[in-house]
């Protein structure tokens, strides 16, 4: 294909997906779907835009910017990028997206120099991007850093290992259909709650979080930036109390998004060592997304993991009847995790990979 030079300029955040200058913003949204379908044909693992411009609007806790590439006034590519705003965070997390019909003409090239460029603005050292593969074989397979799992090579993959980043991880996507027989899930967390035995109890919440719950669940979520298997990925300590909490429910369910929480709560201490959460978007007959699960490490061992999981899809499964499956994503080196997620119905339906640039 003939090399083309797009203009990139930066994407506008809209007061609402209803302004004048929305456009963009949506376009930003559709194209994400897109590749998405076109890398592993699930849709439905991007974002709406309504559950987008939230975050994008309250930039307290982390930084969004995306550039938007034309040629003759026509999108061609977009790449969207978070910045972690911890005193000691070194990296910047980016998606590129340049669909089929227009890649290999230098777009992606030069969204991948933008990158670069951004996080030398914000004094970044290290560039962090993930791509998608179907569940199947290739003449090139691709092993990460922690040789745990494999990814066929995709023109995407091609293009970031020959500019420098290096896979680190693999993690599988699995699904889980919500409408399959329960019987599984009440048996594992029937035995999981026998085992783990009476120091361990049960709570549940529809988002937002009680206020006296909250420092809890503070310290638990921020267990999952230093807790939750990430290989060599530079991953900061992230920082979060109460404020921060309410701060994120409140982006969350501003968009007609609800979520289920499970966590446990460890009976001697009262110390929140747990949780699950399930979040659908405003159409309530979508894909559920798992966001968060954790266990923290002090507290494994005890199939608190296997409580929390069955629990919030039992729980779910009433709340949300018309959700068709919920979909997760777990790194191929947490075995425990995904051993649970198999015994209980998780089935894979696509792979990512987690790469990393020194710069």
């Amino acid at each position: 294909m003939t090399t083309v030079e797009p203009t990139i300029t930066p994407l506008i955040v809209p007061v609402s997906l209803d302004a004048d200058d929305a456009a963009d913003f949506r376009a930003c949204a559709a194209l994400n779907r897109q590749i998405c379908d076109e890398l592993v044909g699930l849709p439905d693992l991007a974002s709406t835009p309504e559950q987008m411009l939230p975050g994008w609007q309250d930039q307290t806790d982390a930084l969004h910017r995306a550039f938007v590439a034309r040629i003759d006034g026509q999108i061609v590519g977009m790449i969207t990028i978070y910045i972690a705003l911890e005193d000691e965070a070194h990296a910047i997390e980016f998606d590129l997206l340049v669909p089929r019909e227009h890649w290999g003409q230098g777009i992606e090239d030069a969204l991948l120099a933008q990158a670069e460029a951004e996080a030398r603005v914000h004094d970044r050292n290290v560039l962090q991007t993930w791509t998608l593969h179907r569940p199947e074989g290739a003449e090139r397979m691709l092993v990460p850093r922690t040789k745990w799992g494999r990814i066929p090579a995709t023109p995407l993959s091609d293009l970031v290992e020959s500019d420098g980043y290096v896979l680190e991880q693999v993690e599988r996507n699995s699904e889980y259909d919500l409408h399959s027989d329960p019987a599984p899930l009440r048996a594992a967390l029937t035995d999981a709650s026998a085992f783990a035995g009476p120091d361990y109890r049960v709570l549940e919440w529809d988002m937002p979080t009680p206020p006296e719950l909250r420092d809890g669940f503070a310290d638990v979520l921020a267990r999952l930036s230093t807790d939750a298997p990430s290989g060599d990925m530079d991953f900061a300590e992230e920082s979060w109390d109460a404020d921060r909490v309410a701060r994120r429910e409140a982006r969350i369910l501003s968009s007609g998004q609800a979520v289920s929480v499970v966590a446990v709560q460890h009976v001697p201490t009262g110390e929140l060592v747990a949780y699950n959460e399930l979040v659908i978007a405003a159409d309530r007959t979508g894909v559920t997304e798992q966001y968060g699960t954790l266990v923290r490490k002090d507290h494994r061992g005890h199939r608190l993991g296997t409580i929390v999981k069955c629990a919030n899809l039992l729980r779910w499964r009433e709340l949300m009847p018309h959700s068709t499956v919920v979909s997760t994503f777990n790194a191929e080196e947490n075995r425990p995790m995904l051993s649970i997620n198999e015994a209980i119905g998780f089935v894979p339906v696509s792979y990512a990979g987690a790469w990393q640039k020194m710069i």
